[in-house]
């Protein structure tokens, strides 16, 4: 299977200090991979990076897209990169409000970005953002509201639909349960789970929350200080961390 996105010795840095330094890192296809770390880890620096909403000061990263044409991503120009993000990626912000048109109705804001992409008729708009709505567990009868008519998860399952409403390949998720109750939490992450898979749709993951990592990812990374300790499958890394500060990270969330 082909490499849908690779980083090598990817490096960001803020005054001198690594935000992230010689990452590397391969996504494929209908993969999720989470990134773990304490706050200050550079977990959501090298998000930032991957999604091109950051430069870079050195490193390579390539993506593949639908046609199999390979990217270098950090030498695209700025048209390139907006086609990019609005055809083949999503960007899920942590808070919901960042990643919506507030002062638009929740079907505009499902409806918007299939219209930067061409999309013009009014009735199968309305019809697919309904659609989705539904998909996501929100209610269609509500599509003329406003987001701040909604609660915190339903904005952002309604976040998560702007974003796959025009098939992405790969979407970048920043913290996006973080704030939201258990009970929210919960049935975000079993949409989130059905999502990818039906989707087939490879996903990045930044969290704090082990717990997160353990129910939606396939792969794991642990950052510390910048960088990578320690990367393998999920289940594996989390029930027999290698690294001092995995085991400390998966003693103080998972029970023994």
């Amino acid at each position: 299977m082909n490499v849908l996105l690779k980083a090598t010795n990817l490096t960001k840095r803020y005054d001198g200090r690594g935000g992230c330094v010689d990452v590397n890192l391969d996504v494929y296809p209908g993969e999720v991979l989470c990134i773990v770390g304490e706050s200050g880890s550079g977990k959501s620096t090298l998000l930032n990076a991957l999604a091109l909403r950051a430069n870079v000061d050195s490193g390579a990263l390539k993506y593949t897209t639908r046609e199999g044409e390979t990217l270098d991503l950090l030498t695209l120009t700025e048209p390139r990169k907006r086609l990019l993000s609005r055809t083949e990626w999503g960007f899920v912000h942590q808070n919901a409000r960042d990643g919506l048109r507030r002062n638009v109705s929740a079907g505009a804001n499902i409806g918007e970005p299939l219209m930067a992409i061409g999309a013009r008729h009014y009735g199968r708009l309305r019809e697919t953002a309904a659609d989705w709505m539904n998909r996501v567990e929100l209610d269609a009868a509500r599509i003329d509201e406003l987001p701040s008519a909604f609660s915190g998860g339903m904005q952002q399952r309604l976040q998560i639909t702007r974003n796959l409403v025009t098939g992405p390949r790969l979407v970048f998720m920043d913290e996006l349960t973080a704030g939201l109750d258990v009970s929210v939490q919960a049935r975000l992450l079993d949409l989130l789970r059905t999502l990818t898979s039906k989707l087939h749709l490879a996903c990045v993951i930044v969290t704090h929350d082990i717990g997160v990592a353990r129910l939606l990812a396939h792969r794991l990374m642990v950052m510390k200080d910048g960088r990578v300790v320690e990367s393998g499958l999920t289940d594996q890394v989390l029930d027999d961390p290698q690294y001092p500060y995995t085991q400390t990270l998966v003693a103080s969330v998972l029970p023994v």
